[in-house]
């Protein structure tokens, strides 16, 4: 069947088995256990690089990461590998070697976890699973995270892999298309799906000519998400969302706007200002363009559809709020999500997903999408690439009953 870009969704048989479109069956998530809390981290990163001298810079840092409105950030490296490791705090300090090595363990090990508790979700076996898609924003390695993954999880040697590195933000939603066209291209075929991302190639010491790079240093966290995506659910298998629909742009002209370039000490960020800008210009003509094209009805923005968005920023979540005419409350998932881990780049999206899954279920609302039937993905990355998705939510069986 491959990605819907055109066709009726809205007169499509109700009957998934004759269908076969695309579902997710089953979410998971991890996040590593070293903890720092936002309000005290510019007090932290100035000592641990020692950078107090910086006066500033410091006081730069610290508006910045008050403006984030994140509370917390879970980060793979612990107090002590960073004070043990002097090189990976120092800015410019050829480190990339020791980065590496941290990044091929961390990766698929914090990928196992979301990826058993996705699979346990699902209900089934990991020996079930048939293909097997891996995204991350940093790393890069033959065998790569994704053969280290299938070792951890128990896969079969004849799972069918996917390794997608440096993808970026909008990985989450490359992954997941991906995924839909395997699902429906390959009958009962069941696709784990796995973003793992810790911040071994980016974090780093300071400087006051990369600003760019300190707001990465304000805002990223370490988290893995999973999801299990088939068609044609068995009856001992629950389907949450359908993916109706996908759609990738780049935008035009802003080629420099959001760069991540792998130097000797890692990832290096360059963010310009119109970031915000260029994706709700963007997310605003997607949605339309899509809607319209798989032609569903008129929808109003706030009381029938959910919102799984990319919390890649407050400024952005913002301006999308502002742009699209979205009641606060709408993007709370995302909020929430922004709060207690940061942007965790490319698994941000399933952790949205799972926080307002397990909203819904705690208020026993008719669907996991705050118990409406029509939802969209937004993520954005590098590119500027902003990637969308139409969901479909499918009734709480538990709930009807």
């Amino acid at each position: 069947m491959g990605s819907l870009e055109a066709g009726d969704v809205s007169h499509q048989r109700d009957n998934l088995h004759d269908r076969g479109t695309a579902t997710i069956m089953g979410i998971g998530k991890a996040v590593p256990r070293h903890v720092f809390q936002q309000k005290s981290y510019p007090d932290y990163y100035f000592e641990i690089t020692n950078s107090n001298h910086m006066v500033d810079l410091r006081a730069k840092f610290a508006n910045i990461c008050a403006k984030t409105m994140i509370e917390k950030r879970h980060l793979y490296f612990s107090d002590d590998m960073l004070r043990t490791n002097p090189s990976l705090m120092a800015h410019n300090s050829p480190s990339l070697t020791l980065r590496q090595e941290l990044a091929d363990v961390g990766i698929p090990q914090l990928g196992a976890e979301a990826a058993i508790n996705a699979i346990n979700d699902w209900g089934k076996q990991a020996s079930d699973i048939t293909h097997l898609v891996v995204a991350t924003s940093c790393s890069g390695c033959m065998p790569g995270a994704d053969c280290e993954l299938g070792r951890l999880l128990g896969l079969r040697p004849s799972t069918k892999r996917f390794m997608m590195y440096q993808v970026g933000c909008h990985g989450g939603c490359t992954a997941l298309r991906l995924s839909k066209d395997l699902a429906e291209n390959n009958p009962g075929s069941r696709v784990l799906v796995v973003c793992s991302e810790v911040c071994t190639l980016s974090l780093r010491g300071l400087s006051a000519s990369h600003i760019g790079d300190l707001v990465g240093q304000a805002i990223l966290g370490d988290a893995a998400s999973a999801v299990v995506v088939g068609s044609s659910p068995d009856a001992d298998e629950r389907a949450l969302f359908e993916l109706l629909a996908t759609s990738q742009e780049t935008v035009p002209g802003t080629e420099e706007s959001l760069v991540s370039k792998l130097r000797e000490d890692g990832i290096v960020y360059n963010l310009r200002r119109d970031i915000p800008l260029h994706v709700s210009d963007s997310v605003e003509r997607l949605v339309e363009r899509m809607l319209q094209k798989a032609r569903v009805p008129p929808l109003d923005r706030n009381k029938e559809v959910f919102w799984v968005v990319h919390p890649g920023g407050r400024g952005i979540l913002d301006r999308l709020e502002s742009r699209l005419g979205l009641k606060e409350e709408k993007l709370a998932a995302s909020r929430a999500v922004m709060r207690r881990y940061g942007n965790t780049r490319c698994s941000s999206v399933f952790l949205v997903m799972e926080e307002m899954r397990r909203w819904s279920e705690n208020r026993a609302l008719r669907t996991a999408g705050e118990g409406l039937k029509w939802g969209l993905i937004v993520s954005y990355g590098p590119g500027i690439t902003v990637e969308t998705i139409l969901l479909r939510a499918l009734p709480n069986k538990e709930v009807d009953a």
